[in-house]
């Protein structure tokens, strides 16, 4: 690598982060198997229409591709992920939130584990319900089948194994917000834990 690459490759590393190849597996508990068959998503709260989604339903959905950096909050980071799914701004329209809506909850099969992200950091280009990784449906280690890619955050706020996606009218903490993580999940601000807020 030369100079100019180490400085571009730097330049999207967040401090006090380093660079992976690999793609570790972290979470708080056991990986889930989520039964693909039978599987739904429910989106409800502040919205006028609430919805059930099947995994069929979802993949004949699917309208946007990113390629992004993502960066986990215990310090690793991996370049040019590439994943597949749906724009939120689609959801959105289907669902229609109401005005009163300022953020989203997402609950996952890992027993009850939930987090909220504000609504606006769903409206951006770079974020999506994500069905595909690497052009291959999510697997359970990485949190399929269905889970958001929110790549300006800490990873734990791209929430593995959702089921039920929750407006809101109030901020509600998760459960690594509740453990003493950060609420704003900022990797370029380093907010890791709830007193760097």
């Amino acid at each position: 690598m030369n100079e100019n690459d180490a400085n571009k490759e730097n330049s999207r590393l967040p401090p006090g982060q380093h660079l992976t190849e690999r793609f570790p597996v972290l979470q708080k508990g056991r990986i889930p198997s989520v039964d693909r068959e039978s599987y739904l998503l429910e989106v409800e709260g502040e919205v006028e229409k609430t919805m059930k989604f099947s995994l069929a339903e979802l993949n004949q959905l699917q309208d946007k591709q990113i390629i992004a950096d993502i960066h986990c909050v215990t310090s690793w980071s991996k370049f040019d992920t590439n994943w597949s799914g749906i724009s939120f701004k689609k959801l959105f329209n289907l669902v229609k939130p109401k005005d009163s809506a300022k953020f989203v909850e997402f609950l996952c099969a890992d027993d009850g584990f939930t987090t909220t992200v504000p609504i606006e950091r769903l409206n951006t280009d770079n974020a999506l319900l994500a069905l595909s990784y690497e052009g291959e449906p999510i697997n359970d280690k990485h949190g399929g089948p269905v889970r958001p890619i929110i790549p300006e955050l800490y990873f734990y706020k791209s929430a593995k194994w959702v089921i039920k996606i929750t407006f809101l009218k109030e901020d509600r903490l998760g459960y690594w917000e509740r453990g003493g993580y950060s609420n704003k999940a900022d990797p370029w601000k380093e907010q890791r834990y709830s007193y760097h807020d």
